[in-house]
């Protein structure tokens, strides 16, 4: 599956996990009748969903913000828009409120000094540095506001329709809020996007200004190959944290948010990751190039013609639960012909409950041609009279 299919998959899983708008987001309670925790694990090699909850309950992001103040900057270098090596100057706000005065995570940047991007993404992603934050923020869009628009305006690209972002440095404002979803999209599209940029996240150490500082972020080296992302807190919101490892050849990404302490949310996190090898196995369902379904074809030389699997269906299941799931095709019918041969026109789904769990794009096993004129007038009649389906399954 190539990265840009993969994020396509993983973004129409998380986005099935939204609710209609306008209604309200069902939330699972402890028995006190407070929300549970929000807690997301999602096998992002095939875009699988192994475990949600509450994913969509709103929190405020704290540091975790600074992960997409990262692919904001990610983004401006892709598209050469910056380079590694352009200067951004320090200014006075950025050194007072993100600096050595300000008392927080810092990279300790002189101030009315510059810094090369590369060396301030460095400070932003291992160090977690407020001050790196803001100069950012200030060398792209020339303030901390300009540069929220841009935060916001890539979050509903990539579809965190739960998340709004007020600064770079994820300090407590009015309104900020992401979820568990949202996260684990933004996860995605770094690693989808940007996977280049990717060991950023897991270098050891960075020393700036002469002072050297070990990775900050509190999940590397607690827990057993996780090489990213991001954590945070709030005084409200608790503890959060978004991480991804290499497990069995699988890249996971776990979220979990409103944790009391640092350290459950590092034990929340270990368990979700470590959950793969003991609650679920991998269920082969059909092969590639597997026969699913048949889409009927309107004007064509035969009514129909059958839609092939174009990659293996191998999803990972919860031991022992085969038959809380069911599949799905789908496609928008009829196809009106010309039919090209391997043209997608639908989709695998496979269903627990009303959640996509994964999906799988189907595509057509062979070409069919336009009919004859007679042809063509009977489909219409019968369309007229009877109608098609526009699912199977």
């Amino acid at each position: 599956m190539s990265g840009r299919t993969r994020f396509s998959a993983l973004l129409a899983v998380l986005l099935a996990l939204v609710a209609p708008a306008g209604l309200p987001l069902a939330q699972e309670a402890t028995g006190n009748g407070k929300p549970e925790p929000p807690v997301l694990l999602l096998d992002f090699s095939t875009g699988t969903l192994l475990n949600s909850r509450n994913a969509n309950v709103a929190f405020q992001p704290g540091s975790t913000a600074k992960l997409m103040t990262a692919a904001v900057v990610f983004e401006a270098l892709s598209a050469g828009e910056i380079s590694e090596d352009t200067l951004f100057p320090v200014s006075e706000h950025a050194w007072r409120s993100g600096g050595a005065p300000s008392g927080g995570t810092t990279m300790f940047a002189r101030l009315k000094s510059e810094v090369p991007v590369l060396d301030l993404l460095k400070g932003l992603i291992v160090q977690n540095a407020n001050d790196a934050a803001i100069v950012l923020a200030e060398g792209l869009e020339g303030s901390e506001d300009a540069f929220s628009l841009r935060m916001n305006a890539l979050a509903e690209r990539i579809g965190m329709t739960g998340s709004r972002f007020a600064n770079p440095t994820g300090y407590e404002a009015p309104g900020a809020v992401t979820t568990a979803a949202d996260l684990a999209r933004l996860a995605g599209f770094v690693l989808t996007r940007h996977m280049d940029r990717y060991a950023l996240f897991s270098l050891p150490d960075f020393a700036w200004n002469g002072i050297f500082q070990r990775n900050k972020n509190p999940l590397i080296g607690e827990i057993a190959g996780i090489d990213g992302l991001a954590a945070g807190s709030s005084e409200k919101s608790g503890y959060n944290g978004v991480g991804s490892v290499l497990r069995a050849n699988r890249r996971l990404i776990a979220v979990v948010a409103g944790q009391p302490s640092a350290e459950e949310r590092t034990d929340a996190l270990r368990a979700l990751f470590d959950s793969l090898e003991k609650d679920f196995e991998d269920v082969v369902l059909f092969e590639k190039g597997a026969a699913l379904a048949e889409a009927r074809v309107f004007g064509g030389t035969q009514s129909s013609v059958e839609l092939l699997a174009r990659e293996p269906v191998e999803v990972l299941l919860p031991r022992g639960s085969k038959r809380d799931y069911r599949l799905r095709v789908i496609y928008t019918g009829p196809l009106k012909a010309p039919v090209e041969r391997g043209e997608t026109v639908g989709e695998l789904r496979v269903m627990r409950d009303r959640n996509v769990v994964f999906r799988v794009p189907l595509s057509t096993a062979e070409a069919v041609a336009r009919g004859t004129v007679t042809g063509r007038a009977a489909d219409a009649l019968r369309e007229t009279l009877f109608g098609w389906w526009l699912d199977e399954g």
